[in-house]
Parts: structure tokens; sequence; C-alpha cells
């Protein structure tokens, strides 16, 4: 009963994706200190407010009167600025290097250099060639006493 759920915690892809997941939100909490703490005082000073979470509020008075509601503009915009820190960090720091390794991978398949990754097991069909060749060699240097 438990060795099929071993098997599939044990899985490289599982494992991957629990590191990416931690990963990411590492990332996240850093991208949102940095925005919080240094972008966002930086842009309301501009606005005379402590952050820009606080800048651009624009009140609408109620009709019972009572406290009037805000309308935050600043903080749209402060949530608009980390998503672009983060794609920005995101394309630079993973999807071009990729994009990059894709691209030089294309020009030695097409130049006709074999291209396997250093981990990647071989196929059956190399499994088998390596067999033959194998037995051809032991069948030509003659019968084993």
């Amino acid at each position: 009963m438990f060795s099929g759920f071993k098997a599939f915690i044990l899985r490289g892809n599982v494992i991957e994706l629990a590191v990416a997941v931690v990963v990411g939100t590492a990332f996240t909490a850093l991208v949102n200190a940095i925005v919080t703490a240094v972008i966002n005082p930086a842009i309301g000073a501009l606005f005379s407010a402590e952050s820009l979470s606080t800048a651009l509020v624009v009140e609408i008075p109620t009709l019972m009167g009572d406290e009037p509601a805000k309308l935050m503009f600043g903080a749209v915009i402060a949530a608009l600025l980390n998503f672009l820190i983060v794609a920005a960090v995101v394309y630079f720091a993973l999807v071009m290097p990729m994009n990059a390794l894709a691209k030089r991978a294309e020009a030695a398949r097409q130049a006709g250099e074999p291209v396997t990754a250093a981990d990647e097991p071989p196929t059956e069909l190399e499994l088998l060639g390596e067999i033959r060749d194998l037995l051809a060699r032991r069948d030509a240097s003659g019968p084993s006493a």
C-alpha cells in the first residue's frame, strides 16, 4: 500500500516541483521586500505620500454620509510594478538562458552533432546495439573453455 506512495514521492518530478515551489516562494518574498521597502517609498516620495500604496487615493462620498470610500490607484500601480519586476527577473534569469541553450542545441542538431544530456539514459535501440556488438566480439574470439 505504501510502496506506490513511496515510489510517487521519490520520483524526480515531485522533488523538482517541491524545490521550485520553495525557491519561488523565497524569490517572491525577496521581490516583495524590495518593492515594499525601496521602490514604493521612493515613488511615494514623488507624490508626497508614505509609499506608492498610499499615494493617488481618490475619495468618493457615500450616500449615507459615512466615511468616504477610497479608490487606491497607488496600490494598483505598486502591484503592477511588483509583477513587472518578477516577470523581468524570470525572463532574464530563466527564459533567456533556456532559449539560448535551445538555440545552441538546435544549431548542433542541424550541424549533425549528437545532442544528448549527460544524465539522459541510453535508448533501447542503443542498448540493443551494444549487446549485439558484445556478442559479435565474443563469438569472433572463439569458444571459451
